[in-house]
């Protein structure tokens, strides 16, 4: 089956087959939370971004071979609603960025930082700390060496735009050159975006309309 990243809560999920990462996205929550099922094709660990909601439509998800970690984007509470009970579940590593995981009633065993490395299995992604729509968001970059890179975005950017800057000037600056500089300036217009709500887009979908965001502030 083409994979089309559309999503809808209490429905299936759908995979991303790449040729060394599988990327299951599903819905869940009142508010329509993505989130992220991860696995190395090389080694079958798997590593889940954002226990958003419904934590046992997670676990099943994440089926009997469990994770060896789980990525919170941000510490916007719909984002960690299942975090407590999937990390009971199956003893993972916590991650967040430095600056947000005091916001984050799970404890967070490795507190990320801008460039960081986070491995699942043989696969390698990168974070990008991007300021704004909370001060510690994180985005995880995957370089895929046979194709083109996918980003998971959290609430930073969507299609259509950047994350809620709650109408702060200062926020929307921040959020909006972090997207440009270490998104859309170092990434071509084939990278696939996974955001943390909503159905996946493009950079090259998007990037056409970066000076009309900039018009509009948000």
């Amino acid at each position: 089956m083409t994979y089309s990243g559309q999503v809808t809560v209490g429905g299936p999920a759908d995979v991303h087959e790449l040729k060394d990462l599988m990327i299951t996205k599903i819905a869940v929550g009142p508010m329509n939370n993505n989130a992220y099922l991860l696995r190395c094709r090389a080694t079958d660990e798997q590593l889940l971004i954002d226990a958003a909601n419904e934590a046992q439509t997670l676990l099943g998800m994440i089926g009997d071979d469990g994770i060896a970690s789980v990525v919170t984007t941000h510490r916007h509470g719909d984002h960690w609603q299942a975090l407590a009970e999937v990390v009971a579940a199956t003893g993972a590593r916590t991650y967040a960025g430095r600056e947000d995981a005091d916001g984050i009633p799970v404890r967070t065993d490795v507190p990320v930082d801008d460039g960081d490395t986070i491995r699942v299995g043989q696969v390698e992604l990168t974070a990008r700390h991007l300021v704004g729509h909370t001060p510690g968001s994180i985005a995880l970059v995957y370089d895929d060496p046979h194709g083109h890179p996918h980003v998971f975005t959290g609430d930073c950017l969507f299609p259509g735009g950047v994350g809620n800057t709650h109408q702060d000037p200062k926020a929307f600056a921040s959020l909006i050159h972090d997207v440009e500089t270490k998104i859309f300036d170092v990434l071509p217009d084939e990278t696939w975006v996974y955001p943390g709500h909503g159905n996946d887009t493009s950079l090259g979908a998007e990037r056409p309309h970066l000076p009309e965001w900039h018009a509009r502030g948000w």
